[in-house]
């Protein structure tokens, strides 16, 4: 046997033919230098080849499963999470419902931002959890990291006995296929901190990489820079939870607590006739106005709108349509009559009560879309003034959808709120005139004595 002979049967010889018949690109290497003329960027540099991908991404996953940890958290899965809550009302029940199906959707189909909120125990985290399991089963790549722990983790590769360079570790966290950061808003807010945070978020939000965030913090307490990402209805997808601790006695549930939007469940676009037969040409243009604005507004919550008219034109109804609009779309709302939130605030002063003063306060401030039905009504105290006044305050400044119905002209209401609802770059003010609106079917009686249609 010649010594060629002895070369092309040799073992080295037969691994090299396997390879190149496997991968001519490479020859068997596992990388390539890109066929592109000198002076081009790309020249003599050394990139994979095309038939690693795979290994590659395997290797990947591994490692972000190995970072994820996620412990007894591999438990929670689609299957094992009750979608119909414990012991929920029906709008509490369908709103989890929503939010399970769109964390389904996402895990399915990884695409975009889904941003979900709710408080403690509400099953943000079961989600989470839900959704990286069922990437992990389908080999997906995903990431999921408390974000406490992420900066922690961040902190240790500082240390010179790190395994793990802090530009490896923060690559891998920047550029993960899936990243689900839980907990989100949890961590110390040090100038480090939020700078990583918006460092990652904002390489992920200019590649549109998919991410999953869970937060029980409002968007209104984020650091600007990431609210802006967070509020960009073109990439993020919002689900607030408004259930309450299901570890908890309910009490926590302040949002439907408050809220008499059942009162009003019937109320909605459909059933509205902004064309009556009884109405004058300029009447049926007014209500008309107002029924377009108010559906454009209940598909896409912004800024402040005042429906302002008598007594039953109509008024009520277009916001408990708004509202039930919303809440069937499995967004939180909050739909409440002026005097009534005024009694529950009052109330909330007695040692005895139920739920402090504050988180009564801070619960309205804070509701992701509030209805205030017949403002003007309640008694015009110094204390009632003040409080309705700090309320409009806040939401005005953090730019919070809110809807109100009221009877009162600008001229009658006071001057420090009037300021707010005349400005119209947030506010839009829908004049409604006509007789009595009756709608279809009998009206409702709410408390107080009220009919159903404002």
């Amino acid at each position: 046997m010649t010594d060629a002979e002895a070369s092309a049967t040799s073992p080295e010889s037969t691994r090299n033919t396997a390879s190149v018949e496997a991968c001519p690109l490479c020859r068997g290497l596992g990388f390539t230098t890109p066929d592109v003329p000198v002076g081009h960027p790309d020249y003599g540099k050394v990139s994979p080849c095309r038939c690693q991908a795979g290994p590659m991404a395997q290797r990947r996953a591994l490692r972000l499963l190995k970072l994820s940890n996620l412990g007894r958290l591999a438990e929670h899965t689609f299957a094992n999470f009750r979608s119909d809550g414990v012991a929920l009302n029906e709008a509490d029940r369908r709103n989890l419902h929503s939010a399970y199906e769109a964390s389904l959707e996402f895990a399915e189909s990884p695409k975009g931002w889904l941003l979900v909120t709710g408080t403690f125990g509400c099953g943000k985290t079961h989600l989470a959890a839900a959704i990286a399991n069922r990437l992990i089963e389908r080999g997906r790549g995903v990431l999921f990291v408390v974000v406490p722990d992420l900066l922690d983790h961040l902190r240790a590769t500082f240390s010179p006995r790190s395994a793990v360079a802090y530009d490896e570790r923060f690559d891998e966290v920047r550029t993960a296929p899936c990243l689900i950061l839980d907990d989100f808003g949890a961590q110390n807010a040090t100038g480090w901190a939020l700078e990583k945070l918006y460092q990652i978020l904002n390489s992920r939000y200019n590649n549109r990489l998919p991410t999953v965030i869970a937060t029980n913090v409002s968007l209104e307490e984020m650091d600007p820079r990431l609210r802006s990402r967070l509020t960009d209805e073109s990439l993020v997808r919002g689900v607030a939870i408004t259930a309450p601790d299901y570890r908890g006695s309910g009490a926590s549930n302040l949002l439907t607590d408050l809220s008499t939007l059942a009162l009003h469940d019937r109320q909605t676009f459909d059933n509205y006739d902004p064309r009556r037969d009884d109405l004058d040409p300029e009447a049926r243009e007014y209500m008309s106005r107002a029924y377009v604005a108010a559906h454009e507004y209940a598909e896409r919550p912004q800024g402040w709108l005042v429906f302002q008219g008598d007594h039953y034109v109509g008024k009520t109804h277009l916001a408990a349509a708004i509202a039930n609009h919303r809440v069937a779309r499995g967004f939180p709302a909050l739909f409440i009559v002026v005097p009534d939130l005024l009694d529950y605030l009052r109330s909330a002063y007695d040692p005895n009560a139920v739920v402090s003063y504050d988180k009564r306060l801070q619960q309205v401030r804070r509701a992701p879309l509030l209805v205030l039905d017949d403002f003007g009504v309640q008694s015009s105290t110094s204390w009632a003034q003040e409080k309705l006044y700090q309320l409009f305050s806040y939401r005005f400044n953090a730019m919070l959808p809110t809807v109100l119905t009221t009877s009162h002209t600008l001229e009658q209401i006071d001057e420090r709120l009037k300021v707010r609802l005349m400005d119209k770059t947030c506010c839009l003010i829908l004049p409604i005139v006509g007789p009595p609106y009756r709608g279809r079917g009998k009206p409702r009686a709410t408390r107080g004595r009220r009919t159903a249609q404002g």
